[in-house]
């Protein structure tokens, strides 16, 4: 039977499947065997950012919506299993892997404080210096409390861009080469 392979790609509120980080990631794992399963979500409030109840609104809705897709993925025949998240889905992700105890590579767009509660295992992060989501400092704490790797991108917002186009594309394309070499590593 071989390796089976599976990576769940779990976004952000406004970050789809489609979007740089995870679509790229996504064409990845696909050439690294993988099947790759997206995860959406819809019905998000608006202007989430700085409101407690609208992020955890956020996050109750996001959980509810990839549970209702995951319930019915047999993770019994999977030896491989790979979680991309971006922001709010690094927190889903690691959440959902904790509660049905799934050993997991995960890599961690751009994740939240909160994240950090329930990562475990082999994983990687990526957060950009002017991320107005996530402070610094805590994601370089949590980071080095639980081992995982951190690459930092200096001036970087949420979706780890400046605003100068051509130094977006080479972030994108240094953060698309560690994640091809991490996803190196899980096979």
């Amino acid at each position: 039977m071989g390796v089976m392979k599976l990576a769940v790609l779990f976004p952000g509120i406004g970050y789809h499947c489609d979007k740089p980080l995870l679509y790229y990631a996504a064409k990845l794992a696909k050439a690294a065997k993988y099947e790759v399963l997206p995860v959406s979500y819809t019905g998000f409030p608006e202007k989430v950012r700085g409101n407690a109840d609208k992020m955890r609104e956020c996050l109750d809705i996001a959980w509810s919506q990839a549970n209702e897709l995951l319930e019915s993925v047999d993770w019994s025949v999977y030896n491989n299993i790979l979680f991309i998240g971006k922001s709010i889905g690094t927190i889903v992700g690691s959440s959902f892997a904790e509660q049905r105890g799934l050993a997991v590579h995960s890599i961690l767009l751009t994740p939240l404080a909160e994240t950090f509660r329930s990562v475990s295992g082999d994983a990687v992060a990526f957060h950009g210096t002017a991320d107005p989501w996530a402070e610094t400092d805590a994601i370089v704490e949590a980071c080095r409390e639980r081992g995982i790797p951190l690459y930092q991108t200096e001036g970087a917002n949420h979706s780890l861009e400046t605003g100068d186009v051509r130094r977006d594309v080479d972030i994108l394309k240094d953060t698309i080469q560690k994640i091809e070499a991490f996803i190196r590593r899980t096979y």
